[in-house]
């Protein structure tokens, strides 16, 4: 079993950048593929980025393709989800979950994929 405590959130203008990082503990970090979702109010939950367990492996929703970067460092256990140019709608509760399973270039989008969930941390844009 993995532990994962996400960090980084906060208030930022439209056009600003946040870094997020999910750090995991419990377990061997890189035995987990790894993606960041978030929830917007009134939203279902939606897939953001993923990563696999190598850490070549990077798959991006459209909206966020050219603004977001996922990235791992499996030696400090951690996952980062760098966003850039960011715009209102990108307002919404952001979630690391990690996956057990597949390949070391494993990469999935689908939460149904997921078992451990972080508790979610608040990205807020403002115009």
């Amino acid at each position: 079993q993995v532990q994962l405590v996400e960090s980084g959130g906060g208030l930022v203008q439209a056009g600003g950048s946040l870094r997020l990082s999910c750090a995991a503990s419990g377990r061997t970090f890189s035995n987990y593929y790894s993606a960041w979702f978030r929830q917007a109010p009134g939203k279902e939950r939606a897939f953001v980025a993923a990563i696999a367990r190598s850490g070549d492996g990077t798959y991006y929703e459209d909206s966020v393709k050219g603004r977001f970067t996922i990235s791992r460092d499996n030696a400090k256990n951690t996952v980062y989800l760098q966003m850039n140019s960011l715009k209102p709608e990108d307002t919404a509760v952001y979630y690391c979950a990690a996956g057990v399973g597949g390949t070391y270039y494993y990469i999935s989008y689908l939460s149904s994929e997921y078992t451990y969930w972080g508790q979610g941390t608040q990205v807020t844009v403002s115009s």
